[in-house]
């Protein structure tokens, strides 16, 4: 699909007059050899508990290992409901207690995930918890450009797309504070993404959510991501669309564009047992129900990435180069 027509397309659905903002940009320098090397985590905010320090110690241990230079988080910082406030204990007991390593005392870019958001998610936004703890980032949406030219990550706030989160919320109480009217939030955010896909000159391109877009997992396919926000990926060549959401790993390697969909959401609670079939096998590489992260090591030329269990161990390995590509 041509970006003119992507365009068109976000316009037709939310008819809304507005002013495109620019997204926050953030820079991260790659190390003097030009790499650069990251972990990903997701779905981990339980105090520990649910073999969430497990995940973290291996974390530590790879991360050394790997010389890592940030980590990201996929969402769903803190279960059940978020934060109270910028004084909630949870914020350490779930987050500065429990990754202690070393090795993980990097910077921290983060998204919100559903469960972050009936809670009060500006307490999560709030410049006070990065005085508490400096490794903390955490925006709605923003961009990081790594190496500073190699990579440019897209953070995407995904939940305010989901719209069971307003049509039938059950039990459940959402912060919708600065997201409403809703059309209008999601048009600019659009925008937004669009304008900085297009005028992208990285090497690489990672889009980062908390939804899946693609999963074989308990919540499945995200049927609005997919409308909507499938298409600026395809459009503008994106390389990576890395989520949480399911509380497993996966990845899932798309035949319609060289999207790879790579979901680390096993921070901590996983292991549901609800896993439903894939149309295409050939495009499900991965599929571990159960805890874990993943880690990414890139050059100019090159992306490794690996899935990691609990115990550490390598479930899966994955490369591909932007003058060749395999799958391992």
């Amino acid at each position: 699909m041509k970006p003119t027509v992507v365009s068109t397309l976000i316009l037709e659905l939310f008819v809304v007059s507005c002013v495109v903002a620019e997204l926050q940009r953030f820079e991260h320098a790659a190390k003097p050899d030009g790499s650069l090397s990251f972990l990903v985590v997701g779905d981990w905010g339980r105090r520990g508990l649910y073999n969430q320090s497990q995940v973290a110690l291996q974390m530590g241990i790879i991360g050394e290992k790997l010389d890592i230079d940030f980590i990201i988080s996929t969402g769903d910082n803190f279960y059940d409901n978020g934060l109270t406030g910028v004084d909630d204990p949870a914020f350490h007991e779930s987050f500065t207690d429990i990754y202690t390593a070393p090795s993980l005392q990097k910077q921290w870019y983060t998204v919100l995930g559903n469960h972050d958001y009936r809670g009060n998610v500006e307490a999560q936004l709030s410049p006070i918890l990065r005085k508490m703890d400096s490794r903390w980032l955490c925006l709605r949406s923003f961009i990081l450009n790594a190496g500073p030219e190699m990579a440019e990550f897209f953070f995407v706030d995904t939940t305010p797309f989901v719209s069971s989160y307003f049509i039938d919320p059950k039990e459940h109480v959402y912060d919708w504070k600065g997201i409403l009217p809703r059309k209008n939030y999601l048009n600019n955010l659009l925008m937004e993404v669009e304008s900085a896909l297009r005028e992208s000159t990285a090497k690489w391109k990672i889009v980062v959510g908390h939804h899946t877009i693609k999963s074989a997992g308990q919540n499945g396919n995200t049927h609005e991501l997919a409308i909507h926000l499938l298409p600026l990926l395809q459009a503008y060549e994106v390389d990576l669309y890395i989520n949480g959401h399911d509380h497993c790993l996966q990845h899932i390697s798309s035949r319609q564009s060289g999207i790879q969909f790579m979901t680390s959401g096993g921070g901590s609670k996983a292991w549901r047992g609800d896993v439903g079939t894939w149309n295409n096998p050939q495009e499900m590489k991965l599929y571990h129900d159960g805890q874990g992260f993943m880690s990414v090591e890139m050059t100019q030329t090159q992306v490794d990435i690996k899935f990691y269990d609990v115990f550490g161990s390598v479930l899966h390995k994955w490369s591909t180069s932007n003058l060749l590509s395999l799958a391992i």
